[in-house]
């Protein structure tokens, strides 16, 4: 007589019902958590080697040149005698050449 849909659910191992989780967990880690996790690297390590003269732009849309860095904060200048301070966190990238500002 063939088993029923019960019996043979409880034929297959423990294990076996942890399966599709473990496999979601690595479908997220490859998908997202570790591109994430590449893209903070590359950020941190842009942000550490800021210096001055490099051309930046702030999370907040604010172009400028780098003219002091310190631990936590950059000093840019953003126009002709105008120098702001912002968190380097707030640095989220070089320009590119075709981004100079005309001022």
């Amino acid at each position: 007589m063939p088993a029923s849909g019960s019996q043979a659910a409880q034929q297959l191992p423990s294990w076996w019902f942890l399966a599709p989780s473990a496999f979601i967990l690595v479908i997220f880690y490859l998908i997202m958590w570790r591109p994430q996790q590449k893209e903070q690297a590359r950020h941190r390590e842009m942000v550490d080697s800021l210096k001055a003269g490099d051309k930046v732009i702030t999370t907040g849309g604010l172009y400028g040149t780098v003219v002091d860095v310190h631990a936590t904060t950059v000093g840019l200048r953003v126009a002709e005698k105008v120098k702001v301070e912002v968190a380097k966190s707030a640095v989220v990238g070089l320009q590119s050449g075709s981004e100079q500002s005309s001022s």
